[in-house]
């Protein structure tokens, strides 16, 4: 399993980027640009793919802002999770967000910048009461480029 440039937040993963898709995959991860990016955002070339072990989780972080602009969309792809967004300055402001087997999520402004988001680990992984079973689980993630330093 890997230890990328997230290795110390994720555990029980392997991950690559990949910039060549068969044109069906082409067309669903247009679609998700279509919706996750203003038109003319300039948006990273490669494609980041997760691949998060049934007892893999990822911890409590912010994507670094060198790697990722104001902009970050997944497709959540083989099991349902668990998301927890916690606000930085002030930890009692949470939220769980369920995240259905090929659902979308988009994390921008507040939710990007001003929340941690992490993947519950199974044995955490409740939803409104109800246990959510995480399997193996892959994601794959758009960006869109860094702001200029």
């Amino acid at each position: 399993m890997g230890k990328g440039w997230q290795g110390k937040a994720i555990h029980g993963f392997r991950e690559t980027e990949i910039a060549q898709w068969s044109e069906a995959s082409r067309e669903i991860l247009q679609r998700v640009r279509d919706t996750a990016f203003l038109p003319g955002m300039s948006q990273l070339s490669l494609v980041h793919v997760l691949d998060l072990d049934k007892s893999g989780y990822i911890k409590p972080h912010v994507d670094s802002v060198k790697f990722c602009g104001c902009t970050i969309a997944g497709l959540s792809l083989l099991s349902s999770c668990v998301m927890r967004l916690v606000s930085e300055q002030n930890p009692e402001d949470w939220m769980d967000l369920l995240l259905p087997r090929r659902s979308l999520y988009i994390l921008r402004g507040t939710a990007r910048y001003e929340f941690t988001h992490e993947i519950l680990k199974d044995e955490e992984s409740f939803f409104d009461g109800q246990k959510i079973p995480r399997e193996r689980r892959i994601s794959v993630i758009c960006r869109n480029l860094p702001a200029p330093t």
